[in-house]
């Protein structure tokens, strides 16, 4: 039996040494992890099907989410629009989600060193051909799995569509 989830969506929110001892307790466990990431800086429709459908992967999911330096990085210089501590948060309340650890890196490659999981979920806009962390995964023996609806909403489309609406 799985043991209950801390009782607030912040107690979910751990550092990666604590994500890595949970994945290690539920594996032990006989129980399947799945770790899933994203920057998730415009919550919508999309990221809840990506990670309801990556916890249907396994036992367990821990989401691993872009801090706002690597958000930058990747996105640009105005996002993102929600901080970490936010995104981290909106996620964590989430049914599906056991754990979530905010990571610094562009990808996730070491969370997936650290942590160690089943299987590794990534979205639809990726294939298994172009997940960034698809080598690493390989390596350790990590299956990844494309998960959620097909992606037809994007943050960056969301983001539009709110700028238009402000111009006069």
């Amino acid at each position: 039996m799985t043991p209950p989830l801390p009782a607030s969506p912040r107690e979910r929110i751990v550092d990666l040494a604590e994500a890595a001892e949970f994945a290690r307790d539920r594996q032990r466990r006989g129980l399947r992890v799945v770790f899933a990431n994203g920057c998730f800086d415009v919550l919508h429709a999309g990221h809840v099907s990506y990670l309801n459908d990556a916890r249907q992967e396994g036992d367990a999911l821990i989401v691993g989410i872009n801090s706002d330096r690597s958000v930058r990085e990747i996105k640009g210089p105005d996002r993102p629009i929600v901080p970490q501590e936010d995104r981290a948060e909106l996620i964590a309340a989430m049914e599906a989600v056991d754990r979530v650890v905010i990571f610094d890196e562009p990808t996730a490659e070491r969370c997936l060193r650290t942590i160690r999981p089943d299987v590794h979920a990534k979205g639809t806009d990726y294939t298994a051909e172009t997940v960034p962390e698809r080598e690493i995964a390989r390596e350790l023996g990590i299956r990844v799995a494309i998960s959620g609806a097909p992606k037809t909403n994007a943050s960056k489309q969301i983001l539009r569509a709110v700028r238009e609406q402000q111009t006069p």
